[in-house]
């Protein structure tokens, strides 16, 4: 690196390309190729982990329907949903499947129809937030801003996620969405009924399988989870990303990553969405190699004075920090 480029200046730019200095000549050229290669039997295998959860958190209640199990089964669906959410994400980024034509199949009828959303709004608009990161332009700039809010306030956050309130003006603005009537984040080109072509089939051939099963019932934990935990563990997961960063210029410290533990991975993070950091440097790499570009980063003392969180109870806690 020449003297040039060790005189950082104070605009944004310069301070962006340090921080991308600082990380990106840590790796190889061949540690990179290896980091955002696929292995689709890999990605196979999320897909039937989150899905396995499902069934089996299904079979639970079944099993012995009480409010325990009940509860602990709108959890783990509503953290699988998400799971799903972020393998539509990875097809999103073209990081599920080698395969560009089996990672957009497989992306949406198998992971986001069913929680209804659509890699193909998604991706433009989730390409925009990489590119335009904590600026004006950020299309998710709304979801962080509020933060550090009050302790009240966040409390009151979660008690709409957990009572639907979340999930129903979600379900509102997602079929607004998909009808062509609103100009969201997401907004279609083409809108009408057959854009819910794909949450409509998925959804009643999820219902029809309980339904031959002999516990057609059973269903409606997949809807109750997707308007209560679903919102919350999303919720969770979009304030742990990039609230409260602080220094929005450096790419190091403008984006969280969360070393969480192993029931946070249970129970809040699927998919390895906690390495939200690295996602960021490197947006090609599969979620299941996300942990080890976390190792190399950290054990080569790239991570000293990045944005890295020790627990999602800590990043909740510095969330809701602000005096009432």
């Amino acid at each position: 690196m020449d003297q040039s480029s060790t005189n950082v200046s104070t605009t944004a730019a310069d301070l962006a390309l340090a921080g991308q200095e600082r990380w990106l000549g840590s790796l190889s050229r061949a540690e990179i190729q290896e980091l955002v290669a696929h292995r689709d039997l890999q990605s196979w295998l999320s897909i039937a982990i989150n899905w396995g959860t499902v069934f089996a958190s299904m079979a639970l209640v079944a099993a012995w329907p009480n409010p325990l199990t009940i509860a602990l089964a709108l959890l783990l669906i509503g953290t699988r949903q998400l799971g799903m959410a972020i393998l539509m994400h990875d097809a999103a980024h073209r990081a599920l499947f080698a395969n560009r034509r089996l990672n957009d199949l497989v992306g949406n009828w198998l992971c986001a129809y069913p929680v209804w959303t659509d890699v193909e709004p998604y991706r433009p608009y989730h390409l925009k937030h990489h590119a335009k990161n904590y600026t004006a332009e950020d299309p998710d700039i709304g979801l962080v801003q509020p933060f550090p809010t009050t302790r009240a306030s966040l409390k009151r956050k979660i008690v709409r996620d957990l009572t639907g309130q979340t999930g129903w003006k979600r379900f509102k603005a997602t079929l607004k969405r998909d009808l062509g009537a609103s100009q969201g984040r997401q907004s279609r080109t083409f809108g009408g009924v057959r854009n819910l072509r794909g949450v409509t089939v998925t959804n009643l051939v999820l219902f029809f399988l309980l339904l031959a099963a002999g516990y057609p019932m059973l269903y409606l934990l997949w809807v109750v989870a997707w308007m209560t935990t679903f919102q919350l563990v999303t919720r969770i997961r979009a304030i742990a990303e990039h609230a409260m960063a602080p220094d929005p210029s450096d790419p190091l410290r403008n984006t969280r990553t969360t070393v969480a533990r192993w029931w946070e991975r249970a129970l809040i993070a699927p998919n390895g969405v906690n390495y939200h950091l690295e996602h960021h440097l490197l947006m090609t790499v599969p979620h299941y190699n996300l942990p080890r570009l976390h190792r190399m980063l950290r054990d080569r003392g790239v991570l000293e004075n990045a944005l890295v969180a020790h627990g999602y109870l800590s990043v909740l806690r510095e969330a809701s920090a602000r005096p009432a």
